[in-house]
């Protein structure tokens, strides 16, 4: 029984050891993605691929060469995905911190399966708390104030398909950005799209489609979401930064 126990043991353990190991070089190649994120609006590329959603030119790639990268693409994502299912608040910070280069701080919390793509681009304040199951699709950069509470399985895009471009491009630029003010709350199931700005104090009711900016201290619902109240101006909380253990 003992041996059995030890096995199953040994065999969970190697996947998070090959992860961990696999994560080494990912916290340099993220920082090369960030400097050329930086680039990234200076000069406009008709031919156009992603790269860990940093937009990359392969016009002129040879066919191995656009296999390679779509894979490594799909095995960092594969790797940030699975970062977040580690059953360990301390590790999750470190690697988030450290390998993926999100700009965390202090008392911040992400529960247990959350999805971020071009993390690099993400920036939470103290005392903020991501629930289980978000997406932060933070290509073009996602700013969360201090003690926001986005809740459970909120998803948050910064980027997407122009459907009236022939070629059915992403015609991004900065203002794609999304922020989120101080001491918002976002409820379950809330969609926010590219280009929103919540404000300070705002609410917004579950399951609600974000399209447009929320006025601070304002309550807002429904697809798409429109204003339905007023929230108190007075607020003098502060999150406590404690979490549940393991998720």
């Amino acid at each position: 029984m003992e041996n059995i126990l030890f096995l199953f043991i040994l065999l969970y353990s190697f996947k998070w050891v090959i992860i961990v190991f696999s994560l080494l070089p990912v916290s340099v190649w993220n920082k090369r993605i960030l400097s050329k994120y930086n680039k990234k609006y200076e000069v406009r590329k008709i031919n156009i691929g992603t790269e860990n959603n940093v937009r990359v030119s392969i016009a002129n790639s040879s066919s191995l060469l656009k296999i390679v990268s779509r894979y490594i693409t799909g095995y960092l994502r594969y790797l940030n995905f699975q970062t977040g299912l580690i059953p360990s608040h301390h590790i999750r910070n470190f690697l988030y911190k450290k390998v993926w280069l999100i700009n965390m701080s202090a008392n911040v919390i992400i529960y247990w399966k959350a999805e971020i793509r071009a993390s690099q681009n993400l920036k939470i304040g103290r005392n903020s708390i991501i629930g289980d199951n978000c997406l932060l699709d933070a290509r073009n950069e996602i700013e969360i104030g201090e003690n926001v509470n986005i809740s459970s399985n909120v998803s948050i895009y910064t980027e997407q398909h122009d459907h009236r471009d022939p070629y059915f491009a992403c015609n991004s630029d900065r203002t794609f950005k999304v922020k989120i003010g101080n001491r918002a709350w976002i409820g379950p199931n809330v969609i926010i799209l590219r280009g929103v700005k919540i404000g300070e104090g705002a609410v917004v009711a579950a399951g609600a489609v974000v399209t447009k900016n929320v006025a601070d201290f304002t309550l807002v619902g429904g697809n798409p979401a429109k204003k339905i109240g007023d929230r108190n101006r007075d607020l003098k909380y502060d999150l406590s930064g404690r979490y549940i253990p393991f998720y």
